[in-house]
């Protein structure tokens, strides 16, 4: 009997063509329910996009809410992932940090952007790429290193990418 042989996640994920697409055929990298979180995920369909966008927080959603009403931005893809995993595995070893890992397995995880947003300027279309977290966390030395990694791959692909941060209103 012969053994059945494991395809892993990111490659079944690749097959479903995560990650993958523009527009109403764009389908982001992590849905709501590959993760477990500490806050509330949201589903909401997208006006300009017509097709339904996942996030991980509030924050997340709120800044969608930007997106979707600004004019300039033509296109909105939520949870894009950094591909190929080898290239964000060779950035950390350049820069000294320690790739981040599926706690279950001990095996490199897939990096994802919160949003890549494409752009027109009115002189032209061009795409940015944007981290979103809450102040209190770009305190935390992980956070930066995961950043970093994050900024140069964008930077390696030639696309200005910046970190949005949020706050708590009481």
């Amino acid at each position: 009997m012969s053994k059945r042989k494991r395809t892993s996640k990111i490659e079944k994920w690749i097959k479903e063509g995560r990650g993958l697409g523009i527009g109403s055929e764009y389908k982001p990298w992590l849905k709501i329910q590959d993760v477990s979180s500490l806050g509330r995920s949201t589903r909401l369909k997208g006006i300009k996009t017509n097709r339904q966008h996942e996030f991980l927080s509030d924050l997340e959603r709120n800044y969608f809410y930007i997106t979707e009403y600004s004019d300039s931005i033509v296109d909105i893809r939520e949870q894009f992932p950094l591909l190929p995993l080898e290239e964000t595995i060779v950035i950390a070893d350049e820069l000294g940090i320690k790739h981040p890992m599926d706690p279950k397995t001990g095996e490199p995880i897939v990096m994802t952007t919160d949003f890549l947003l494409t752009i027109n300027n009115g002189q032209g279309v061009f795409e940015v790429a944007h981290t979103i977290k809450m102040k209190d966390e770009l305190l935390k030395e992980r956070i930066l290193e995961k950043f970093e990694i994050e900024r140069e791959y964008w930077q390696r692909k030639e696309i200005d990418s910046t970190v949005c941060y949020g706050f708590k209103i009481k």
